[in-house]
């Protein structure tokens, strides 16, 4: 406990005398007087010595203790001169403490002083400090998220050192994997979903229609819609759900158990090795899932109608081509994979955030799956616009 800025000097003569407590006995009183350099590489024959005269103590028995023979003490001799007036007064005695110096009065203080706790108020605000508090605090977090992001693509990137004649830089069964687990696996769901949303708007669109005897129309009001908008919406919107909220899971479990860091031990980049698969896996099964969406929704659509409003499915399919075209379908399925990358890189970001706890494995897996939601339809308006403005 004891330091070289606890340590004071009283008087400059450093003549060699070893450190010891020198005692004398009158009747009932004790005087104790510490001579030498009780500093801590000394301190162990004066310890001794204390313990001896801690025994005689009794009650009533008054103790003295003159420090002017002191030549150094630090903070290890203040407080055992300390422990032998509380143990004294504990036992019934009284101490007298004489002839201190000012540093010496100092250091016996400050290892006497009890410690009081410091009580930090909470500051109180006002909802409009809150209000910029928490606006502070959201910039400050999409920034983060933005330059972590960044950092993301171009670490996938460049972590499989995608170079001519390279060996090991890209794992193609590792891609094949993750598109068997987010692309063919998401088959089934999305394509119920989608039928479903199909009939639904079918159904919709036709109810309404028929008030204007254009029921007809509904088929190419569900075309355009689906195809442009709901159908690649629908999937990403899914596939946020399912897989994205699954990768951010894996890579912030590895991130608990500090497999990314042993990654980076032996060389490897993080990103390159388990992100990197799983963007270009999305990036590969969105568009194709979104094909297969649309024509469940379409499917959907058509058994409403045949059922709903007596549009046979070869009136169905005949008006569906006068109604849309080409464009009509590209317009949708070059949305999907900006969007499978914005899901990718959201969990990600997400997923190297997690610490080493459950609850902010969770919390941060609600999140991914939050943000890319939100960024998915953010890029759908984005695209809605861009293709209004130039007429496509």
């Amino acid at each position: 406990m004891s330091s070289p800025q606890g340590k004071i000097q009283q008087g400059s003569d450093q003549e060699s005398i070893p450190a010891s407590l020198i005692v004398e006995t009158r009747d009932n009183e004790v005087f104790a007087r510490p001579v030498g350099n009780w500093i801590i590489s000394d301190i162990n024959q004066p310890d001794n010595q204390v313990l001896s005269l801690e025994k005689t103590v009794a009650e009533g028995r008054s103790l003295t203790v003159d420090l002017s023979g002191l030549k150094s003490l630090d903070t290890s001799g203040a407080w055992l001169i300390e422990r032998l007036r509380e143990n004294w007064q504990e036992k019934g005695g009284t101490v007298a403490v004489t002839n201190p110096s000012s540093d010496a009065t100092r250091l016996i203080d400050a290892v006497t002083r009890p410690v009081e706790p410091t009580i930090i108020k909470e500051a109180k605000s006002n909802g409009l400090v809150r209000m910029a508090e928490n606006i502070g605090q959201l910039v400050h977090n999409v920034s983060t998220d933005t330059k972590m992001g960044m950092n993301i693509i171009g670490a996938a990137i460049r972590g499989p050192q995608m170079k001519l004649g390279r060996r090991g830089g890209v794992r193609p069964i590792s891609i094949i994997h993750h598109i068997d687990r987010m692309g063919i696996r998401a088959v089934p769901i999305v394509m119920l979903m989608s039928f479903l949303i199909g009939s639904i708007v079918a159904q919709q669109s036709a109810f309404q229609l028929r008030v204007f005897g254009l029921e007809v129309w509904a088929v190419d009001l569900v075309g355009v819609l689906l195809l442009r908008e709901v159908g690649v919406l629908l999937t990403a919107i899914m596939i946020a759900g399912r897989s994205g909220s699954a990768m951010t899971a894996e890579i912030g479990s590895m991130k608990m158990r500090e497999e990314v860091d042993a990654l980076t031990v032996i060389g490897l980049n993080p990103v390159g090795v388990l992100v990197f698969p799983r963007l270009v896996a999305l990036t590969i099964a969105l568009p194709l899932l979104s094909f297969l969406a649309n024509i469940a929704a379409l499917a959907g659509a058509a058994l409403v109608l045949r059922f709903y409003s007596d549009i046979s499915l070869a009136d169905f399919i005949l008006r569906l081509r006068n109604g849309i075209d080409l464009s009509t379908v590209f317009s949708g399925m070059i949305k999907a994979p900006f969007m499978a990358l914005i899901i990718g890189v959201m969990a990600a970001v997400e997923g190297l955030k997690v610490e080493g706890s459950a609850e902010s494995l969770g919390r941060r897996t609600t999140s991914a799956v939050v943000k890319a939601i939100f960024f998915v339809i953010v890029v759908d308006g984005l695209f809605a616009v861009f293709y209004a403005s130039i007429d496509f």
